[in-house]
């Protein structure tokens, strides 16, 4: 069926009982269930084997979930005030538009992949405005999915291939992960491009960063002595873990937010992170396990391979995607001052008076990206990388969303192991008892 087609069908039914799910039920009724329709646990006092074939998620179910996880929820509020900069607005955010899930000054540097039985996507949204609108239209289960369709990229018309055993993936999860019938969500983050944007509020708030791990200055930063403090820089390490755990805000709370409307549709699954990243992102070492097929590098002062991106797609801020950290220095000034930008004054916004408001941030001066660009070019210079101490790109948490078998948790459980939407999920979804 159709996706309009199925959404008509289901206009005045499910997708009606899905907007009306109370926020309490989702919360206090969330449990990872795992075990979908053709499953198999071999052995253990769980021991069973489905009865029922595997069953694909519908579009609709699919489009649900991924706008749920990533969706654009209308235009974001900014960081409405900072003395040190009246009368101007914060220019710290990235992204014009907000999303369902938080992120740190608005930096936005998360998307979305994902995978099932009809081949391996893109859904990016970060950077895509505004894509409903709650100032002029009512925000609905079906609009979002309507608006949101466009963006799906396919890369690939064959699921992810990731053997089901150690160490692709954690033992416990080598019977239930991406498995037929299933869909894996996979969020990925721009640690570079958030560690460029941190500087760039460091620089703005007067502070620099210095190389605790080699014990010294970054050379040349006390040309900039009237934007920055050098007597009190930040250590190198602390900044980069400060990048990384923003970043991972992102991408956990993105999937928490697709874990909460599986309990509205009434599908099984779970947020976890027990597939080996590496493998996920292209850098197992095996060219017959590409996964997503990120570029990466390694060098000897590294502990792991380091993932930069996927060319054309998904690519960080930093070598070798751009010429030099000038360049992505640049490159981070467009997206937030460049069209559709959030301190473009071309780009609509929530405020009756958007355009002066979005005109007031102040633009980065050629001062201010070179001190940037000044400390960003040392660390790759110092490390081979940037960011030097953490990954350029990093993957955490996944959601895997599937049809639950109920068979499995009536035998084997209490009453109140799943909820009514689970109960009546064939039938209100796929009219079919």
């Amino acid at each position: 069926m159709a996706i309009a087609e199925e959404m008509a069908a289901l206009e005045d039914g499910a997708l009606e009982d899905l907007a009306a799910f109370p926020l309490t039920a989702a919360l206090f009724g969330r449990r990872s269930r795992r075990f979908a329709l053709g499953d198999e646990i071999p052995d253990g006092p769980l021991a069973y084997k489905s009865k029922h074939d595997p069953l694909p998620l519908s579009e609709l179910e699919r489009a649900l979930v991924l706008s749920a996880m990533g969706g654009t929820t209308g235009w974001h509020y900014g960081i409405t005030r900072h003395a040190r900069y009246a009368p101007h607005i914060s220019n710290y955010p990235n992204g014009a538009a907000g999303r369902t899930f938080p992120s740190a000054a608005g930096f936005h540097t998360a998307e979305l992949f994902f995978t099932d039985d009809s081949g391996t996507y893109f859904f990016p949204t970060r950077d895509a405005g505004a894509l409903v609108d709650p100032a002029a239209e009512e925000i609905t289960p079906a609009l979002m999915v309507e608006r949101h369709l466009a963006q799906i990229r396919r890369l690939s018309e064959e699921r992810i291939h990731l053997p089901a055993s150690e160490p692709y993936m954690e033992g416990h999860n080598t019977w239930c992960a991406n498995v037929p019938g299933s869909l894996l969500v996979i969020p990925v983050a721009d640690i570079a491009q958030t560690f460029l944007s941190i500087l760039c509020f460091f620089v703005q708030n007067g502070y620099c960063v210095y190389d605790d791990v080699n014990d010294q200055r970054i050379p040349g930063v006390e040309e900039f002595a009237g934007l920055v403090d050098l007597e009190e820089p930040f250590p190198l390490t602390f900044a980069e873990q400060y990048a990384l755990t923003e970043a991972t805000a992102e991408l956990a709370t993105c999937c928490y937010a697709g874990v909460l409307a599986l309990q509205a549709i009434g599908l099984g699954g779970w947020m976890f992170d027990g597939i080996d990243r590496f493998t996920m992102l292209g850098a197992s070492g095996d060219p017959d396990i590409p996964g997503l097929g990120f570029r990466y590098d390694e060098d000897e002062r590294w502990s792991t391979p380091n993932p930069t991106g996927l060319e054309g797609v998904f690519e960080a801020f930093c070598r070798p995607h751009h010429e030099d950290m000038a360049a992505a220095v640049e490159a981070l000034a467009e997206r937030k001052f460049g069209s559709g930008g959030p301190h473009n004054d071309q780009t609509p916004g929530a405020w009756s008076e958007s355009a002066a408001i979005r005109g007031s941030a102040q633009r980065f001066s050629d001062e201010f990206k070179a001190c940037v660009a000044l400390q960003a070019q040392y660390v790759f210079d110092a490390f081979g990388k940037f960011p030097g101490t953490v990954p350029s790109v990093f993957l955490l948490n996944y959601v895997q969303a599937h049809h639950l078998d109920l068979d499995f948790y009536d035998r084997f459980f209490k009453p109140g192991a799943y909820l009514e939407t689970h109960a009546s999920h064939m039938r209100r979804w796929h009219g079919d008892a």
